[in-house]
């Protein structure tokens, strides 16, 4: 979990000595931010925009697993994750707020890695680090991130908004994250049984990093700006790919069409999971965890995207009466079912 070989008791530092010791190398850089960690309150200032806020937990046994899980990337991720929530409502994220529960078992150094991989992600995505909280846990590690974002009212986008006929496009390509997993898993229980066993990861750099460290799709959002393009409706890709299209089409009161053969996946991921015996199609549907984004534009738009590798059309939207429906390349119509991941299932 950790290697460091001296390791110092949190309890010497107290809560608020963590705290300073944790943020006393925290840079702010958004002018927005008025007055950041070290007060009762951040202070941010709106700037004439609509403010935009989200929050994610991330929970030990549930969430992720420290026997393969280093914690810099583990505090790396809780910060992506949160911040697609801003760009999947076409936002710019500004800030976030680090609440943090451990035990007794991890000394300041192993919530030295976790923070380190956070400040990282703040400073890859132009991040101000602005507060938060620490306190014991008797559950293990628990991770609450709030991230805070801005937006001009009119470029807001909502999942409720798609249209008839519009094109349905997402970004990267889908279910790394959730053969990486299965990868982790497997060398999981190879060590368990023989400790002396090395893993076995070589030459799956990408889809393990898919899970373990993934990139929250800034550049998308940057991408859509620079070509004008407005999507109608969006949402990130964080329980599967079906699970994200019905909720656009629920709130939206639509039906789709989604075109098997246009679902993006890497070639590793194809045939990691072949080798798993799994069907790499059911991988990018109900996987889960790509933080991609799914979202809508109009017909008339599509020549703006249309040659960007990064961008994918892989279906359309239709009446609601024609309801959901997955068109597979054998060119048969399924209802779209979501059996992506739930948090509550035990």
């Amino acid at each position: 979990m950790f290697d460091n070989k001296e390791k110092t008791e949190i309890a010497h530092l107290g809560e608020f000595g963590l705290i300073d010791h944790l943020t006393k190398n925290i840079k702010l850089t958004h002018s927005n931010t008025i007055k950041g960690a070290g007060d009762d309150a951040a202070v941010l200032d709106a700037q004439g925009k609509k403010i935009l806020v989200s929050t994610d937990m991330l929970l030990e046994g549930i969430h992720f697993d420290l026997a393969y899980t280093p914690l810099k990337h583990l505090g790396y991720k809780a910060i992506q994750v949160n911040l697609s929530d801003i760009y999947a409502m076409n936002g710019i994220a500004t800030q976030v707020t680090v609440s943090l529960g451990f035990s007794s078992k991890f000394p300041l150094e192993a919530v030295e890695e976790l923070y380190d991989g956070m400040l990282l992600a703040c400073e890859k995505y132009k991040i101000d680090l602005i507060g938060g909280d620490t306190t014991s846990s008797k559950q293990g590690l628990v991770i609450s991130v709030t991230s805070i974002g801005y937006a001009d009212e009119q470029d807001i986008v909502y999942r409720n908004t798609a249209q008839e006929g519009d094109l349905l496009c997402v970004s990267g390509d889908l279910g790394g994250a959730y053969v990486g997993l299965q990868l982790l898993e497997r060398e999981k229980l190879v060590y368990l049984e023989n400790p002396n066993v090395q893993p076995d990861l070589e030459g799956k750099d990408y889809i393990v990093e898919r899970q373990l460290k993934p990139e929250a799709r800034w550049d998308i959002i940057e991408l859509l700006k620079d070509v004008k393009v407005v999507p109608t409706s969006m949402i990130d890709v964080s329980d599967g790919l079906a699970s994200e299209i019905l909720h656009i089409c629920k709130q939206s009161n639509k039906g789709c069409n989604l075109y098997e053969e246009k679902i993006p996946i890497d070639p590793m991921t194809f045939d990691t999971a072949r080798e798993f015996n799994l069907d790499p199609t059911i991988c990018a549907l109900s996987g889960g965890e790509d933080y991609e984004l799914l979202f809508t534009i109009k017909q008339a738009d599509y020549d703006k995207i249309k040659f960007n590798s990064d961008i994918s059309v892989i279906g359309h939207i239709t009446e609601p009466s024609a309801g959901c429906n997955l068109v597979t390349k054998a060119g048969n119509s399924h209802e779209l079912k979501a059996q992506g991941w739930n948090a509550f299932k035990g």
